[in-house]
């Protein structure tokens, strides 16, 4: 149930200061996160969706290795089992929402699949009083519906269109496409997206980032590495280029991307996280009109508007 309350106080976990903006720092996470949906339309060129998903995470787990190594290997000898179960079902929410999402960007636009999988935020804030004991604010649950009624204005971009007046095709139409089992796809990967995030929430206040992110990454690469295996997806049969997009995926949308949203979400509640992250569909669709040129139609301006607007109200919840 979404409890509203007067906005309270911005407070961080444990009152720790830190020396950047957890705003600031997140909405780098979001610039980041959105070339995500660039470099997969470009990979699955060549690439099921399942192994460009697999990979990713395989690759940023890799990546992070030789640090953990170098610095935290020590930290695993001290974590207590809670968190470290947490974090696994963090990664099994987080290989959820890949599988879902990067499958969608095969049968819908980038507009529809990423606005779509951004209603995340619906989730959490619904979630959160319950798991976290977090209410939701004033600011944040105003900015939230603004910033949905937004997103749901871009995914309607693609069939809708402003002709003296709305033109949609039927609701049989609509359902009969192709394009509605990617924006169902999608939705599913809201629902891992929300799992992640609170999850991540109640986690970071015990572990340290690097350590978190490790075990997440790596637990999510396993069941995407095992889902490639049973169904028999090749995680080979493409060309250098096409390794470059996803390499390129496990360094800026993974490893940028999503350590800054976990990092954020020790200092933030998740329902404002979430929120903020309600940019990446605005971001996404400007790299779509230059790089795959997706012009974007009025409805989509709409749209972008009213989520940079309840972003902007929700942001003002962190303010003192």
């Amino acid at each position: 149930m979404l409890k509203i309350t007067p906005e309270p106080p911005y407070e961080t976990h444990k009152r720790e200061s830190v020396s950047i903006s957890p705003i600031a720092g997140l909405l780098f996470g979001v610039l980041a996160a959105s070339t995500a949906s660039i470099f997969v339309r470009y990979a699955q060129v060549e690439a099921a969706s399942m192994a460009i998903a697999a990979l990713r995470l395989s690759f940023a787990t890799l990546m992070l290795t030789p640090l953990v190594i170098a610095r935290y290997r020590f930290s695993f000898r001290s974590m207590r089992l809670r968190p470290v179960l947490l974090s696994f079902a963090a990664g099994s929410f987080l290989a959820l929402h890949f599988a879902t999402w990067i499958t969608s960007l095969e049968l819908t636009s980038v507009a529809s699949s990423v606005a779509l999988v951004q209603i995340s935020p619906l989730f959490v804030a619904i979630f959160s009083p319950l798991l976290l004991k977090e209410s939701v604010g004033r600011n944040i649950a105003v900015g939230l519906l603004l910033s949905i009624l937004g997103s749901m204005i871009i995914a309607a971009s693609d069939a809708c269109t402003w002709d003296a007046g709305l033109q949609c095709p039927s609701l049989s139409s609509f359902v009969g496409g192709k394009a509605i089992q990617g924006d169902i796809l999608a939705v599913i990967g809201a629902l891992g997206a929300a799992g992640y995030i609170l999850i991540g929430r109640k986690t970071r206040a015990d572990l340290e980032l690097i350590p978190y992110i490790f075990l997440v990454y790596a637990s999510a690469a396993l069941w995407l590495l095992l889902i490639t295996l049973l169904t028999g997806t090749s995680l080979t049969a493409f060309s250098s280029t096409t390794l470059l997009w996803i390499l390129l995926l496990a360094l800026i949308p993974q490893l940028f991307s999503h350590s800054a949203i976990n990092w954020a979400l020790r200092y933030l509640p998740a329902a404002l996280v979430s929120v903020i992250l309600l940019g990446e569909p605005v971001a996404s669709t400007l790299w779509a009109h230059f790089l795959l040129e997706e012009t974007p139609p009025p409805l989509r301006i709409i749209g972008t508007v009213l989520v940079l607007l309840g972003i902007a109200i929700a942001a003002k919840s962190q303010e003192a």
